[in-house]
C-alpha cells in the first residue's frame, strides 16, 4: 500500500511519470521481498529499451521536426486552404484538414498542436475568431495526428505491448481519423460560421503552384506507409528514410533549413524522444513486477468472471481510459494497462487491431482533457488566454470526439475495413 501512496504523492507534487514509477519501484525493492536486488529495476528498464524496432520512435520524431523546419507546414496549410478555405467557417476547416495532412508526416499530436498552433491561433483571431476558440480547435484537431499513420503511439502499442501487426494498425487508423475530421468540420461549420466566413482574402498564389508545392508533403506519408504495408521495409527503416527525405527536401529542394539551425532541431527531437523512452523503460520495469506478482492474471480472472459480453467490456474500457487519461500521460497509461486488458479482449473475441485503435483513440482524447492534457498546455502557451477559458471551449470538441469514439467502438467495420481489404 505504501508503494501506491508514494507513487500518487510523487505524481501530485509534479514528479514526471517515469521518475515517479522508478521511485516507487526502488522503494518496493528496498523494503519488499527483493531487499538486495534493487539492480533488477535497472536491468528491467534496460531490457524494455533493448529493442531495435523502438528506434522508429526517435527517428519519426526527428523526421517531424525536420519537416516543420523545412517549410512543409506552410505548404500544407496553403493546400488545405485551397481545398476548403472558401467554405463556411473556412479558416477553422483549414485548421482541421491541415491537421489531417500533417498527421501523415509527424504522427504526434504534440508536434501538430505546436507547429499549427503558432500559425493558426493568431491568424484566426485576426479573422474574427475568439482566441480561446482557436486554441481549443487547434488542440482538438491535433488528436487526429496519432490516429492517421504513421503514428508513434501505434508503433509503441504494436511493437512493445501487444505484437499486433504495425501495417494493420496503420491502415486501421485511416478511416477513424477521417471520420473525426468530418465530425469536427460539421461542428465548426455550425458553430464557427458566426465568427467568420471563408478565407477569400487569403492569397497563396496560383492554384497550380499550390498543388505542385503540396505534392512532396502529400506523397511522403504515402510512400513511407506504403513501403511498410508492402513489406519492403520495417517501420524503423521507413522512419530513417523519412528523416533522410525531410533533411534532403529542407536543405536542397525548399532550401529553408539552414545548417546552423540543425543542432537545435536535433536537440528538440532528442529531448522529446527521451521523454517517451524513459517512460517506456520505467513502465517495462513496473510491468515486470506486476507480472511477477500475477496481477494481470488476477485481474483477467476477475473480469472474465463478471463480464461475458463484448459490449460491456468495451464500454468499461472506454470509461476506464477516459478517467485514466485525466491524470496519466497516454503512452504511460497504455504501457501499464494494455498488457492486462489486451489478453482479455482477445479472449472475448474482440479483433486485436480494432481494440488497439479504440485504446489509442481513447488515450489521445486524454491529450485535451484537464488537468494534464498536454495539447492544452501547448496551445495555451501560444494563445496566452488562460487555461480556464480553453477548458471551457474544449468541452464541445471533447463531446464530439467521444461520439466518434463510440461510433468506431460499436461499429467495428469503420476500423477493420481497410485492414481486411488488404488482407491484414
Amino acid at each position: 500500500m505504501m508503494v501506491y501512496a508514494l507513487l500518487i504523492a510523487a505524481l501530485v507534487i509534479g514528479v514526471p511519470v517515469a521518475f515517479a514509477i522508478v521511485v516507487a519501484l526502488v522503494y518496493f525493492m528496498a523494503t519488499g521481498e527483493f531487499p538486495y536486488h534493487i539492480r533488477i529495476v535497472a536491468t528491467q528498464m534496460f531490457g524494455g529499451l533493448n529493442s531495435y524496432p523502438l528506434l522508429a520512435i526517435p527517428l519519426f520524431i526527428l523526421a517531424g521536426e525536420l519537416m516543420n523546419e523545412s517549410g512543409i507546414t506552410r505548404r500544407i496549410i496553403a493546400f488545405a486552404s485551397f481545398l476548403v478555405g472558401r467554405m463556411r467557417a473556412g479558416l477553422a476547416l483549414v485548421n482541421i484538414w491541415a491537421s489531417v495532412i500533417f498527421a501523415g508526416l509527424s504522427g504526434s499530436a504534440i508536434a501538430d498542436s505546436s507547429a499549427l498552433g503558432r500559425i493558426f491561433i493568431p491568424e484566426m483571431e485576426r479573422r474574427g475568431y475568439p482566441r480561446d476558440f482557436s486554441a481549443a480547435l487547434t488542440a482538438a484537431s491535433s488528436v487526429i495526428g496519432p490516429i492517421i499513420p504513421p503514428s508513434i503511439p501505434v508503433i509503441i502499442y504494436a511493437l512493445t505491448v501487444t505484437g499486433v501487426s504495425v501495417p494493420a494498425m496503420f491502415l486501421a487508423g485511416v478511416v477513424p481519423g477521417l471520420i473525426l475530421a468530418v465530425f469536427l468540420s460539421a461542428y465548426v461549420m455550425i458553430v464557427a460560421g458566426d465568427y467568420a466566413r471563408g478565407t477569400d482574402d487569403e492569397d497563396h498564389g496560383p492554384a497550380w503552384k499550390i498543388v505542385l508545392e503540396a505534392v512532396i508533403p502529400l506523397l511522403m506519408p504515402v510512400f513511407v506507409v506504403g513501403t511498410i504495408l508492402a513489406g519492403v521495409v520495417t517501420p524503423t527503416e521507413a522512419a530513417s528514410f523519412a528523416v533522410a527525405c525531410a533533411l534532403f527536401i529542407g536543405l536542397f529542394v525548399y532550401r529553408q533549413i539552414k545548417p546552423g539551425r540543425l543542432p537545435g532541431v536535433f536537440a528538440r527531437a532528442m529531448r522529446d524522444a527521451a521523454v517517451i523512452m524513459i517512460i517506456i523503460a520505467a513502465v517495462a520495469a513496473a510491468n515486470w513486477l506486476l507480472t511477477y506478482n500475477r496481477v494481470p492474471n488476477m485481474i483477467s480472472d476477475f473480469v472474465l468472471l463478471y463480464v461475458d459480453a463484448q459490449w460491456t467490456f468495451l464500454l468499461a474500457v472506454i470509461i476506464l481510459f477516459l478517467l485514466v487519461g485525466l491524470f496519466l500521460e497516454g503512452i504511460a497509461a497504455m504501457l501499464v494497462l494494455v498488457p492486462i486488458l489486451h489478453p482479455i479482449a482477445v479472449s472475448l473475441g474482440i479483433d486485436p487491431t480494432h481494440f488497439g485503435i479504440i485504446v489509442i483513440f481513447n488515450l489521445m482524447i486524454g491529450l485535451i482533457t484537464p488537468p494534464i492534457g498536454l495539447c492544452l498546455f501547448v496551445v495555451e502557451n501560444v494563445a496566452q488566454v488562460g487555461m480556464a477559458k480553453i477548458i471551457a471551449r474544449i468541452l464541445p470538441f471533447f463531446l464530439v470526439e467521444v461520439a466518434v469514439l463510440l461510433l468506431i467502438t460499436f461499429v467495428p467495420q469503420t476500423v477493420t475495413f481497410l485492414p481486411n481489404l488488404f488482407g491484414l
